[in-house]
């Protein structure tokens, strides 16, 4: 099997076990894994098990269990506070969240782009945070977007005034965005992750 081949097939597989852990909330067994990844034998599954391990996607906890090591980051969601004043609350485990889960909604058509210039920054968005982007999303008025204008690719606001697209920056130094043959949208940016500490 050819390198290339053979990263798309692990890349397949990571997909399908994912989409079966976000449905079910727990990984696929080796038996399920049989009609998952439409293979023949639970020996061809470890095969490809051994890859994603391999490929630092999968790891085994203590007792043997399959887990995700990179793409899975679910965190205890210990309830709520108050962005003013604090007010005592008791500081019970809630539920479960998990970050992926709460941040993208469809993860098939979704991707990530670190952030470069500070024409958002009115939005909140600084540079070197990064957005998550979902493709094929119609945009509405006033979503941020990722779009291709004449060639040069930038991260703005969607406007539209008498039938015509342009694109406005929430930074008041930098001019409205008009195309002057072609725009072509990337996707709407859904969500922002700064990180405040390494």
């Amino acid at each position: 099997m050819g390198i290339m081949k053979e990263k798309r097939t692990v890349q397949k597989v990571q997909k399908s076990i994912t989409t079966f852990f976000r449905e079910n909330r727990r990984m696929p067994s080796f038996a399920e894994m049989v009609g998952l990844l439409g293979v023949r034998s639970k020996s061809v599954v470890n095969f490809w098990i051994d890859k994603l391990i391999e490929a630092e996607i999968l790891e085994k906890d203590d007792k043997g269990h399959l887990k995700f090591k990179t793409s899975s980051f679910a965190i205890p969601l210990a309830g709520s506070v108050q962005a003013g004043f604090p007010s005592p609350e008791e500081e019970a485990l809630c539920d479960i969240m998990s970050m992926d889960e709460y941040l993208i909604t469809k993860p098939d058509s979704s991707f990530l782009l670190k952030v470069s210039g500070d024409s958002m920054i009115g939005e909140g968005i600084m540079e070197g945070d990064l957005v998550i982007v979902e493709k094929g999303r119609a945009p509405k008025v006033g979503d941020v977007v990722i779009a291709e204008v004449d060639g040069d690719w930038t991260m703005k606001y969607f406007k539209k005034k008498r039938g015509q697209v342009y694109l406005e920056a929430a930074n008041p130094k930098y001019p409205i965005i008009r195309p002057k043959a072609e725009l072509r949208l990337g996707g709407v940016v859904t969500a922002v992750i700064r990180k405040y500490h390494q």
